[in-house]
């Protein structure tokens, strides 16, 4: 069973009840911060025969102090028949008031030990906490291996909300809750008897002389010696047992002394055994020691938030999985899809192709790739395939390089068509791992690797034009993905920008009622009239500024920027906000290098617009012409002067002595650019992927002497791209 597998399943069958054991260790440790905030404590160098003598002149019919992990000390007595508890200020030793156990901690802490079930719900709760380690040492292995190694466990999280929040939440509570756990195992073994805890046998002690009369405490030499702050409980000697003797107990050890004769007639060092069970129970309660109670707390809470947001990730890959309409047996299909997806948006586009390709006449066969296998009628076999975190292979697909390394090499054609996310340094690295074993292994494609960033339809749409000329033949690939509510926006104004080169441009801006929160960098979804795929702008503003506004030039042929010129003030258009998480800014006080071109500065303006407490921010934009496609250029000017701009290098490739494109304006800022990623500079690149491409390359040649690069930038999460 892979760690991924484990972790699932794990999660799934043991979470309701950890969940329970998490609520309820979050409201135990809240006994020791409050009883400790609320405790009179002794001194600790107060003597113990001091606080005896105190308390004794105070309470009648004393038989025992104890002084309580939250620092309070409490007297038992009896008076006459009635048992009594106090709390005493140590300081005099009067009774402040009756003491009791919070009844309703005492029911938490019983439905968390055993479950209120006695012996058999105390070993369900060692289950638990077994289960509860395995989950931990599986969620820390998934999480070094997403975010790209151990050293990696406290960079930052990437993917969507609902995954950021799984392991944010679980990277947090995960050491608290690894050592929880191993400490609740230990404890169970001891109640049980698996593991000593107690100190050696009692010596068999008694006070010989009954003529003298009995010693107070203050003239007992060991209790003179012993000091409060280490006391647990004191036990006075018996007024109807003559053989009785005093009996201390304190961190250090036990000791009893002769009532009589003040004699120490025995003292016991703690055995190891027994402080080791006193360490652990430290650490798993907090008891004595309420700073450690917090982030105790903290974990416990921590996971109702953790298993609900694992829960929602499995029911959301099992509700992206579809079923298959038409789908023929393998042995009579001439077309076989094989499709990996670690959160179930790959079957969607499995599902298009299927359907396109079974109108056409083809039988089908569709199946996860840990099928893959060879029927004798298949002449195309496709495999879609999408990469978990860094390049990894989805959990169930986990075995399929093996299993395709096992299967004879037939006369189809094998395509690999792979989905992922451009920030990862390993984009589609499973997908690129799964061709490169098929072409080892002979087969053949009908059309080479083709990567799909953030399932977008756009590429799939292109991949799938590509297809059809493959196959001679039509394809109609009507892949819809499962969009949100959209809200429809009203456009407030807009800017016209001609273009330099028959693209015109313009900057709309709507108003943002109705919408989540957003960020500047995150994306917008527009659905145009006639189409049910949306098209995705990148925001040039935050929920703050009380407006949306994107910068959409105008494609030849493009149904949504077409239409997106068209608008008028007052004009509406159907919308919904796509995080974009991992290019986000956020209100950093690094330094940011941002870098653009063309419509692609529209984010970028955002960042800078956003950028009130002046953090260091340096554009580099790039265009054609600044008389028709200086995007943003008022709003950069004033930002410039009002500081919220550091610096801008521009450059304009269709006119003379422009500069060329933005990569010439930075290798000729080479030596701010080295001194701003020297201080830890974060960057942000927008634009087109030739562009990308073209500053990546760029960057790798300025910061070649610094011994940085672009792919260690990514991997340190400093470095983030928009490409379109």
């Amino acid at each position: 069973m892979t760690w991924r597998a484990l972790h699932r399943w794990l999660g799934l069958v043991a979470g309701a009840v950890a969940l329970a054991l998490g609520i309820t260790g979050a409201i135990l440790a809240v006994d020791p911060v409050s009883g400790s905030w609320q405790a009179v404590a002794a001194a600790d160098d107060l003597p113990v025969a001091t606080l005896a003598q105190r308390v004794a002149a105070n309470v009648p019919g004393m038989e025992q102090i104890r002084r309580l992990p939250t620092g309070d000390v409490v007297a038992y007595s009896f008076d006459g028949n009635q048992a009594r508890a106090s709390r005493i200020d140590p300081a005099d030793g009067h009774v402040r008031g009756a003491y009791e156990a919070s009844a309703l901690f005492r029911w938490v802490k019983n439905l968390h030990r055993s479950f209120l079930l006695g012996d058999p719900g105390r070993i369900a709760a060692a289950v638990i906490a077994l289960a509860m380690l395995l989950l931990s040492v599986s969620g820390l292995t998934l999480t070094a291996r997403r975010l790209g190694g151990w050293r990696r466990l406290t960079a930052r999280v990437r993917g969507s909300l609902l995954q950021r929040i799984h392991v944010v939440t679980g990277r947090v509570a995960v050491a608290v809750l690894l050592l929880s756990s191993l400490t609740a195992l230990y404890m169970s073994a001891v109640t049980f008897s698996l593991i000593p805890a107690d100190a050696d046998d009692e010596p068999d002690v008694a006070s010989a002389d009954s003529t003298q009369p009995d010693l107070r405490a203050k003239q007992l030499p060991l209790l003179l010696t012993l000091r409060s702050g280490d006391l647990r409980k004191l036990t006075f000697p018996a007024a109807d047992d003559p053989e009785d003797v005093w009996h201390v107990e304190t961190d250090q050890g036990m000791g009893w002394v002769d009532r009589r004769s003040g004699e120490t007639l025995a003292w016991a060092p703690a055995a190891t055994p027994q402080r080791l069970y006193d360490l652990v129970k430290l650490l798993h309660t907090g008891e004595g020691a309420w700073p450690w109670a917090v982030p105790l707390g903290l974990a416990g809470a921590c996971i109702p938030l953790f298993w609900v947001t694992g829960l929602l990730m499995w029911w959301q890959a099992r509700r992206q999985t579809p079923r298959i309409k038409d789908n023929a047996a393998l042995t009579q299909a001439d077309t076989l899809i094989f499709v990996a997806s670690e959160g179930g948006t790959t079957w969607g586009f499995a599902e298009a192709l299927h359907r396109a390709l079974t109108r056409n006449g083809h039988r089908v066969h569709t199946s996860g790739l840990e099928n893959f296998q060879t029927g004798a009628a298949a002449r195309q076999i496709f495999v879609l395939a999408a990469s978990y975190g860094d390049g990894q292979a989805p959990a169930h697909a986990a075995q399929a390089l093996q299993r395709i390394a096992s299967q004879p090499v037939g006369t189809a054609s094998v395509t690999v068509l792979g989905f992922g996310d451009r920030q990862f340094n390993a984009f589609c690295g499973y997908a690129e791992a799964l061709d490169h074993a098929l072409r080892e292994r002979g087969w053949q494609p009908l059309l080479p690797l083709e990567k799909i960033h953030q399932q977008s339809p756009q590429e799939f749409a292109r991949w799938g034009e590509a297809l059809a000329q493959a196959l001679g033949e039509p394809l109609a690939l009507d892949y819809v993905p499962r969009l949100p509510k959209t809200t429809a926006l009203t456009l407030i104004s807009r800017q016209h920008f001609p273009g330099a080169a028959g693209e015109p441009a313009v900057i709309l801006r709507f108003q943002s009622t109705g919408l989540p929160r957003f960020d500047a960098g995150e994306l917008i979804g527009i659905v145009p009239p006639g189409s049910p795929v949306p098209r995705y702008y990148s925001l040039a503003c935050g929920w703050r500024d009380g407006f949306v506004e994107i910068c959409v030039r105008k494609f030849p042929g493009g149904l949504c920027s077409g239409w997106l010129h068209t608008l008028e003030p007052g004009d509406t258009a159907p919308a919904f906000i796509k995080p974009n998480p991992e290019f986000v800014l956020g209100g950093t006080r690094k330094p940011a290098v941002l870098i653009g071109a063309g419509t692609g500065v529209a984010p970028l303006a955002g960042f800078i617009r956003r950028n009130q407490r002046r953090a260091p921010m340096h554009l580099y934009f790039g265009s054609r012409d600044p008389a028709k496609d200086f995007y943003f250029d008022r709003e950069i000017q004033e930002w410039l002067k009002d500081h919220r701009l550091s610096s801008l290098k521009t450059a304009f490739s269709r006119v003379p002595d422009g500069g060329g494109y933005v990569q010439d304006a930075l290798r000729g800022d080479t030596a701010r650019v080295r001194e701003l990623m020297t201080a830890g500079a974060i960057v942000r690149v927008c634009g087109s992927r030739a562009m990308s491409q073209g500053v990546a390359q760029t960057l790798d040649d300025i910061l070649a002497p610094l011994h940085l690069s672009v792919a260690r930038l990514k991997a340190d999460g400093r470095y983030a791209e928009d490409i379109f």
